[in-house]
């Protein structure tokens, strides 16, 4: 019988049109700026979280993780699709084609299901602010689970990825066993685990939270600062409704493409497919490089990060402000409670007056602390 098409990863292999020089190389410019801009940015926020003691909380962890998985996405993947989408021939072997095939559903779901846990995270601190809240030893098992989850939805990728010579082509492609239905089939599975499921959970969350930090006064609050209180963590709200929303909108043509020329196969000899392939390609693998931008522009802590990264530049300018930033804690060390603590960043002056001094303002923080061993409270700004 004959290959199967390509899924997650793959290429069309009826695709046979040649691109024009300049078209190519506009598509070269389009996939290694996603390579560049999603490789550095997010090495940069790994750095920032494990390299300054004051971000290692719970959300950054899946911040963290969430960083992880899209580097990996976009540095072994993004462009090595590209390559094998624009000419049609794989150049990397057996061993690379499995991995390739594997990793983007892996790395996907590692990132759609690191936002869930924040969406649930923040669900907690906010709603039920009084309740016990994730050590950092069942954090890092979360996350060993999310990682596990993934290799399990994505092995029949690997295990089923083959290259075929046809003609002076060699193509990678994942050759499924029984019915050339598998692939759509597959699909589908993948569409509702690592895209509609994740975000109607979230959609709900974020409802429930949005609700409470726009409609009402939180749980456990107390009137004194409220009003810093409560604009501290919609920042954090916001700042994730956006990456999720971002990944969101980002991913859906993919499946919508998938989903399509599944169910008519025949558009995949269309002579436009090519681009329409190419554009849905390179919007799913930019979701990699956004969330940077995003932190750097909404997080005051991560854009201090990212000045103090790049202060080599002559450009960027690491004021006194940024370096307390970074280093300054803004919560009580042995207590647990969605209250804030705020620090003096949260107060007028920008946290330092004019006599050098530094101001803190310290509110209520819930007794009923988190187990020992328990990592410091969540929130980013």
């Amino acid at each position: 019988s004959s290959p199967r098409r390509p899924d997650i990863g793959g290429w069309n292999i009826t695709n046979q049109f040649v691109q024009p020089v300049w078209l190519l190389a506009l598509w070269t410019v389009a996939y290694s700026l996603v390579l560049f801009v999603s490789v550095s940015g997010n090495v940069i926020v790994i750095w920032i979280i494990l390299a300054h003691k004051q971000m290692r909380t719970v959300t950054n962890y899946f911040l963290l993780n969430l960083a992880l998985a899209d580097t990996s996405m976009a540095a072994f993947n993004s462009f090595v699709n590209f390559v094998y989408a624009a000419h049609g021939d794989w150049y990397f072997g057996l061993v690379y084609c499995k991995f390739h095939n594997f990793l983007p559903v892996t790395a996907v779901f590692a990132s759609i299901y690191s936002m869930v846990a924040i969406a649930v995270d923040r669900y907690m601190a906010i709603i039920h602010p009084l309740k016990p809240r994730l050590s950092a030893t069942v954090t890092r098992s979360v996350i060993g689970c999310i990682w596990g989850m993934a290799v399990v939805l994505a092995f029949p990728l690997c295990y089923y990825s083959t290259t075929r010579k046809i003609g002076q082509r060699t193509l990678c492609y994942v050759y499924w066993p029984r019915t050339a239905q598998d692939s759509f089939m597959y699909h589908i599975i993948v569409a509702v685990l690592v895209y509609v499921l994740p975000l109607v959970v979230m959609a709900g969350t974020y409802s429930l939270v949005g609700r409470t930090l726009w409609g009402g006064e939180i749980p456990g609050d107390s009137k004194d600062n409220y009003h810093l209180q409560i604009q501290a963590k919609r920042k954090v709200v916001k700042m994730m409704m956006i990456v999720v929303v971002t990944f969101a909108v980002c991913w859906l043509p993919y499946h919508l493409y998938f989903m399509i020329t599944g169910l008519n196969r025949q558009l995949n000899r269309v002579k436009s497919i090519q681009q329409v392939y190419l554009s849905v390609l390179w919007l799913a693998m930019s979701s990699t490089m956004y969330n940077p931008v995003i932190y750097c522009c909404l997080n005051s802590r991560f854009r201090a990060g990212f000045k103090s990264a790049m202060r080599c530049c002559p450009f960027v300018r690491l004021s006194e402000y940024d370096q307390m930033e970074l280093h300054s804690a803004r919560f009580h060390a042995n207590r647990q409670s969605s209250i804030y603590t705020l620090s003096r960043f949260d107060i007028a002056h920008n946290g330092v007056n004019r006599h050098g001094t530094r101001h803190t303002l310290l509110t209520h923080a819930s007794y009923h602390g988190n187990p020992r061993g328990s990592t410091s409270a969540t929130e980013l700004t």
